[in-house]
């Protein structure tokens, strides 16, 4: 490739592609590289994400026509064809892929390179197609979004079969009748939920005191009790071991009170974090500083090798623990792609990154918790509304969870708003506007809500922050 690039972007997922397309807006000339034999969309779209929600919907489908007697629905022999799912989770994938590259990355006129990208310097992007053929992609700017891969522990060792993460788990040709799931943070639940409502014998263990753990504590203790009406859950339990038998696989535990369990499933899902993907990239011969096999970059995105810069999972900012979500890898691209354009830096709020766990229910959050705006030392004041006290959640059957605001007293700034309930990951973003604006309990209190939603559950529990709730 004789003429030189203005940006080559090594990763095509939701940080890559993104930021690839708003740089061709702007005007420069881009060219994207993917290993993935399966094609563009990373980690997020090709066994992430999406898939994980395609699966996630289906079960909410499902757990709603087996109830269907309390909407007035007689659904006899109501089950799960899992082939007939899989192989839908996989038709969306694929159409949403093949939208990226076929029309997507063409209308951006973005050339779209398949194959294992070295960065050999600054300038220039080696790529190894799966043939083995070699191309150089000159290039004035490299932006590395290469993502992240499951984790494992040497205790826990994957063999892809009966020990597995969340990769493999979405190709699954059979469902589980049973399934040990450890770790209860976005990534475990959300799988745990899938299948504890499909009928299988779910158990989560998490080291630990809660589940989702970074979300409020009262969010937390929420979900949990609804959860466990489909699963075990053991928190603040340590795995030992885990072996695989005949048939399964048997796994050693140390509850929280110091009793010694072994539990057997069909399958151990791994669901521990995830880690940096940094192999190959040839960083080793550049100025990249790596940090616990993370990617160092400064809040600009830039590593210490001028030209390159790295953004979403794989980086740390400024030495600081870096959130491993889609919407933040996009906002990061967008933001390099803008710079490499000469527009305006627009920093990253990282205190107003939203997240959402799509369980049943759902869980979702932004700003800060409860327990972190005092941790900073803010007067408090907080107000929570229930879902069950309006007339929308009782008619659509999930009534159950809340909506928390946290706000501080002086100003009456709303620092954080949390929620477990019906469409609680939608919702959310309405929140996610509040804060961007800097928004006061009182404006959300007088902002008229429809009758009857969800959204209404928003207003009264800023209402509630001052004991003024209607229907509290």
């Amino acid at each position: 490739m004789s003429n030189e690039f203005d940006l080559t972007v090594i990763g095509s997922g939701p940080g890559g592609y993104v930021g690839a397309i708003r740089a061709a807006q702007l005007g420069l000339k881009v060219a994207v590289v993917e290993r993935d034999p399966k094609g563009a969309g990373g980690t997020c779209l090709q066994r992430g994400c999406i898939p994980t929600k395609a699966l996630l919907h289906t079960a909410d489908v499902y757990e709603d026509l087996r109830n269907g007697r309390e909407f007035g629905i007689v659904a006899e022999n109501v089950g799960v064809d899992f082939t007939a799912l899989m192989s839908r989770k996989s038709r969306i994938v694929t159409r949403l892929s093949k939208g990226i590259e076929s029309y997507l990355f063409k209308k951006n006129k973005i050339t779209f390179v398949k194959g294992q990208g070295r960065v050999e310097n600054p300038r220039s992007v080696l790529v190894t197609g799966a043939d083995g053929s070699a191309s150089r992609i000159a290039t004035k700017n490299i932006m590395l979004a290469t993502g992240s891969k499951p984790r494992s522990l040497p205790n826990l060792p994957i063999d892809g079969q009966r020990i597995i993460t969340s990769d493999e788990i979405l190709e699954l040709k059979e469902m589980p009748k049973s399934l040990i799931v450890i770790g209860a943070g976005a990534v475990g639940i959300e799988f745990a939920s899938i299948f504890g409502r499909f009928g299988a014998a779910v158990t989560v263990i998490e080291m630990l005191p809660r589940i989702l753990p970074i979300e409020d504590e009262e969010v937390s203790k929420e979900a949990e009790k609804h959860l466990a009406k489909h699963m075990t859950i053991l928190t603040g339990a340590r795995t030992e071991s885990a072996t695989v038998i005949q048939n399964g696989v048997q796994v050693e535990v140390t509850t929280a009170s110091g009793e010694r369990r072994s539990l057997v499933a069909e399958l151990v899902l791994v669901a521990i974090g995830r880690g940096p993907v940094t192999d190959g990239l040839g960083l080793e011969a550049t100025r990249v500083r790596m940090e616990r096999g993370y990617v160092r970059v400064n809040n600009r995105y830039e590593t210490d090798e001028p030209g390159i810069h790295a953004i979403g999972d794989l980086i740390t900012v400024d030495g600081k623990p870096h959130a491993q979500l889609a919407h933040v890898a996009s906002a990061e691209g967008i933001r390099v792609a803008e710079k490499l354009a000469g527009k305006p830096f627009d920093p990253i709020d990282y205190d107003r990154i939203p997240g959402a766990t799509y369980c049943q229910p759902e869980v979702a959050s932004v700003g800060l918790t409860e327990a972190e705006a005092r941790k900073r030392g803010y007067d408090v004041v907080v107000g929570k509304f229930p879902f069950g006290n309006l007339a929308k959640p009782r008619i659509v059957g999930h009534d159950g969870g809340f909506i928390k605001v946290v706000s501080e007293k002086k100003y009456d700034q709303v620092l954080g708003i949390h929620m477990v309930g019906p469409h609680a990951t939608d919702l959310i973003s309405e929140a996610c506007v509040a804060l961007q604006l800097e928004t006061t309990t009182e404006e959300i209190a007088k902002t008229i809500h429809p009758h009857p939603t969800l959204g209404e559950a928003m207003m009264q529990a800023a209402e509630s922050v001052y004991g003024m709730a209607i229907d509290a």
